[in-house]
């Protein structure tokens, strides 16, 4: 099965060395299962030729909005619509989980309430997940016939499903506490409150549900395809 990956940003140049690219995060977490991966830097203009190019895709995120004025978006969200009408698997994350929502008729925002970032909580039908995030915009609006499958207090649309193909989550499956790390220190200086930083590296050593999570995103993508 192939999957083509959407790469829609690019890590902090002083973590690349060490990180590489989001697509290799991609790679990693959704590795074992058999899949074959292609890459399209669509940040950098690279689309496929159409949505028939793999079996199942996944996006990623992104530190640009889903609302900004990028030449690269209006694009995407047309693949995005193609992808859904072709029947096979979609996955996003993040920036994807946002861009998914706003290319079918939701509303991203920046959120009142400001920033979510470390190890959170959420509630994962009947059960608990802890997964890292890194956001301050959500899904305030979902598009008709969305459903959400996870949330918390905080971010009330934070995994969603549309249909039987189309599945998204607003935290990050993909990072590992190195990574939140290096981005607090990247990123986080004088943007993202002192408090919440501090809060997010006293949760560091706590456990994470990533390859659960993982197993999950690997199987909706060959269920959806069978």
């Amino acid at each position: 099965m192939k999957i083509g990956i959407l790469v829609t940003g690019h890590p902090p140049d002083e973590l690349y060395d060490q990180f590489g690219e989001y697509d290799g995060m991609f790679r990693a977490l959704l590795g074992g299962n058999g899949f074959e991966f292609q890459t399209y830097a669509v940040v950098d203009g690279e689309f496929p030729e159409d949505a028939h190019q793999a079996d199942g895709w996944v996006i990623t995120g992104s530190r640009h909005g889903a609302y900004e004025d990028h030449p690269w978006i209006p694009p995407l969200e047309q693949l995005i619509r193609d992808i859904q009408k072709t029947g096979n698997p979609l996955i996003g994350v993040c920036f994807g989980h946002q861009i998914i929502a706003q290319a079918l008729g939701g509303k991203v925002e920046k959120f009142k309430d400001g920033w979510a970032i470390g190890r959170t909580d959420y509630r994962f039908g009947d059960q608990s997940v802890s997964l890292n995030a890194w956001h301050q915009d959500q899904v305030t609006q979902l598009p008709e016939g969305a459903v959400v499958t996870g949330t918390n207090d905080f971010c009330q649309n934070a995994m969603v499903t549309y249909g039987d193909t189309i599945w998204t989550v607003q935290a990050h499956p993909e990072y590992g506490n190195d990574f939140i790390q290096g981005l607090m220190e990247t990123r986080g200086k004088g943007v993202v409150p002192d408090a919440l930083m501090q809060a997010a590296a006293n949760r560091h050593d706590a456990p994470d549900d990533n390859a659960k999570i993982g197993r999950h995103m690997a199987e909706f993508l060959k269920k959806a395809r069978a």
